[in-house]
């Protein structure tokens, strides 16, 4: 299993270090190290440090902590499909935002961070109520689908009425681009808080993606383990809207593919899911920046280009695979 990890940590850096190198600007793997330890050496490097650094940094932290919670929510639910862009997470994040820069134009980031994170919570609270008496995967993605779209349009709707919606599309267009190292120092520690507890929680949560009854059993607390869970979740995904806007699929994807190569133990899928779903978003941003060079394409379209095809994969092939 170490060699795994070493072998995914290995490619991570590979694609850390391209995906800063190519670029529409020329530079060189030389120019990225003197970034890094000296900035201010000439202009590419400044270039470097201010745009490509902390974009590429958004894209692992955001990466990484969207695996973790479609990881979380597959094996708190044992639902193949789950994903915080697909249980209404994402939305209600962003009708937060919408509601934000409608009522309180002078909010700071911080503010705004902690919007997303209730409105988070009240779209994963409505797709759970709705919900409730039965946790069955297509039951859950049904309820995701509606309470999504109905918070979108809450969001659409506040944006035209008060005449956000270009400053909300802009925030929530799904990329890293205009990143600032602010940003991230703000975001990044509640993404790092919720991943420690997440891991500190891996086992508890292989107890309770087997079966309740199985996890009842070992003596195990559901509504403390599940509470603890939600929260990351919510954190999580709250996180990663306020920092780079709604990234579906990438929740989807990552924690199937990783099973397949390290098991059913979430000591293991975690951590895995992390340095995938990093990776992931490293080459999906790569992608989006030189597909159509010097002009931007939208991560969003690139990451549902690779997502939709595997999400109606998993719905055809109808098994449980966790």
């Amino acid at each position: 299993m170490l060699k795994k990890f070493i072998f995914a940590l290995c490619i991570w850096l590979v694609m850390f270090v391209f995906s800063i190198v190519i670029g529409a600007a020329e530079t060189t793997i030389k120019d990225v190290w003197l970034a890094m330890t000296a900035p201010e050496t000439s202009e590419q490097t400044m270039m470097i440090y201010e745009v490509r650094l902390p974009r590429e940094a958004a894209a692992v932290v955001v990466g990484a902590a969207l695996a973790v919670a479609g990881a979380i929510m597959q094996g708190m639910t044992r639902n193949p499909l789950a994903d915080p862009g697909l249980i209404g997470l994402t939305a209600g994040a962003n009708a937060a935002l919408a509601a934000m820069f409608a009522f309180f134009p002078d909010a700071n980031y911080i503010e705004t961070v902690f919007a997303c994170f209730l409105g988070a919570s009240l779209g994963g609270l409505l797709v759970f109520g709705i919900g409730a008496k039965s946790f069955s995967p297509f039951r859950i993605v049904l309820a995701g689908a509606a309470i999504s779209t109905f918070l979108y349009a809450v969001a659409e709707g506040i944006g035209l009425i008060y005449k956000v919606s270009k400053d909300v599309s802009m925030w929530t267009a799904g990329g890293m681009m205009g990143t600032t190292w602010h940003e991230l120092k703000i975001v990044t520690p509640f993404i790092c808080f919720a991943m420690l507890i997440a891991f500190w929680q891996s086992r508890q949560l292989t107890i309770l993606s087997m079966s309740e009854e199985v996890a009842v059993g070992l003596g195990q607390q559901l509504t403390r383990v599940k509470t603890i869970l939600f929260f990351i979740v919510i954190v999580l995904a709250g996180a990663s809207v306020a920092l780079v806007g709604n990234l579906a699929f990438v929740g989807l994807m990552i924690p199937h593919l990783v099973r397949s190569f390290v098991g059913t133990d979430y000591r293991f899928i975690l951590p895995m899911s992390a340095i995938g779903g990093a990776t992931f978003m490293l080459l999906a941003d790569t992608i989006a920046r030189m597909i159509h060079a010097p002009y931007e394409t939208p991560v969003v379209a690139v990451v549902a280009v690779m997502g939709l095809p595997f999400f109606l994969f998993i719905v055809r092939k109808g098994e449980k695979m966790l």
